[in-house]
């Protein structure tokens, strides 16, 4: 039998051609989405603006980056949203971005090559969502279990005039911020702490582990653009964004670095109220995801990855009537 992403994608091997891979572990069910007993996994990489969404996690009204995705690759494969059993790696915010979001999902048919689906979805998609990479997974990857630790930056432009072309990605302040307080303080948060006193409470977390590692927190100076670069095992949610406000807090010298110290030994959420509010979610984007090597390993016989079909031009003929 051959399967085709409308007129784009090559016929499939035979189901035997290819080891199909046992799913059911490695699937969560989501929203009612139950798992395939036997399948192909796949991997995305997703890169967004997140301006006009209502975050990552799925809901049809106002509509949000998985429920566009799920759309295009119910198009794109024929396939039912129930059987695609799509995972997301961070349930990113409303407003929030992505250059390295990463998804799995599942279908019952294997590919001959990855181009040709990679490029029917990037067609099918709007223009503020890029698949940027798609690629086979093994049985043992999960797009969010298998993670060692994800990358998030956040923008702040720190003049007296925004620049336009920074106002949705950048958090404007026009206090003049001390850089040098602020990497002080953004130490403070490195190493394994809970984290309790920085996290929102959410009904979609229920109850996740306080205890988290930031291996990194730094900050780069670009003219009047400043960057933070946070890296942990996980995040609680709007932990970053609560971090990043504080920090604010420290850079126009309201408040002294070792409070970060005294915040977090706390545990207490309404202890950071006394000093900082959050911060608007149009600054942070999720930018890179790193996973366990062994759950990246491609499964046997598999299509080559895919980044992106580039076009060439032909060289013209020359006209018989020079």
């Amino acid at each position: 039998m051959s399967y085709a992403v409308g007129a784009l994608v090559s016929p499939s091997p035979s189901p035997t051609s290819l080891p199909l891979i046992n799913s059911t572990a490695s699937v969560e069910v989501e929203h009612g989405v139950k798992p395939i007993q036997d399948g192909y996994k796949w991997r995305l990489i997703l890169a967004y603006e997140g301006t006009r969404y209502a975050g990552w996690q799925y809901q049809q009204s106002p509509p949000t980056v998985q429920c566009t995705l799920e759309k295009a690759l119910t198009q794109a494969t024929k396939l039912q949203r129930k059987d695609l059993s799509l995972v997301g790696a961070s349930r990113t915010d409303a407003g929030v971005h992505a250059w390295g979001q990463v998804v799995h999902f599942f279908t019952p048919f294997n590919y001959d090559n990855l181009e040709d689906i990679h490029a029917a979805l990037n067609g099918l998609l709007p223009s503020d969502i890029r698949v940027r990479e798609i690629s086979p997974a093994s049985a043992e990857f999960h797009a969010r279990f298998s993670a060692k630790s994800k990358i998030y930056h956040y923008k702040i432009y720190n003049d007296s005039v925004m620049d336009p072309f920074q106002r949705h990605f950048a958090y404007h302040s026009v206090y003049k911020l001390n850089s040098a307080v602020m990497k002080e303080a953004a130490k403070y948060f490195v190493g394994k702490h809970d984290f309790s006193a920085f996290a929102n409470s959410s009904h979609k977390d229920g109850v996740p582990d306080p205890v988290k590692q930031i291996f990194r927190f730094d900050l780069k100076e670009m003219g009047a653009l400043l960057q933070l670069e946070v890296e942990g095992t996980g995040f609680l949610y709007r932990q970053v964004r609560n971090m990043v406000a504080l920090l604010l807090q420290i850079g126009r010298e309201a408040i002294p670095p070792d409070i970060v110290a005294y915040i977090l030994a706390s545990r207490d959420r309404k202890e950071l109220a006394k000093y900082s509010l959050s911060v608007p979610p149009h600054g942070l984007c999720l930018v890179s995801i790193k996973y366990k090597e062994s759950h990246l390993l491609l499964p046997p016989g598999c299509p080559a990855n895919s980044f992106g079909r580039h076009h060439t031009i032909r060289k013209c003929k020359v006209p018989f009537f020079l």
